[in-house]
């Protein structure tokens, strides 16, 4: 991981219709939901309410911001 780049990872939905989060580069678990990445990320100290995770560096979305989830493709 270079220094600039963001520690959380959001990954694009799977199969399963959640998306694997990484906190650098350690797998956290699967969300569905904006709400499960904020429970995810408290559980590691990181203490992000739902409308920050759309607007802090440090989350990566990957395959799409935090409306993209199993239900809304991207």
């Amino acid at each position: 991981m270079t220094a600039d780049q963001p520690p959380v990872t959001v990954f694009p939905p799977n199969a399963s219709g959640g998306r694997d989060v990484h906190a650098e580069g350690s797998p956290l678990g699967l969300a569905h939901s904006v709400a499960d990445l904020v429970d995810l990320l408290s559980a590691v100290g990181l203490e992000l309410g739902p409308d920050e995770v759309a607007t802090t560096r440090l989350i990566h979305w990957q395959g799409g911001g935090p409306a993209v989830w199993a239900e809304s493709p991207p």
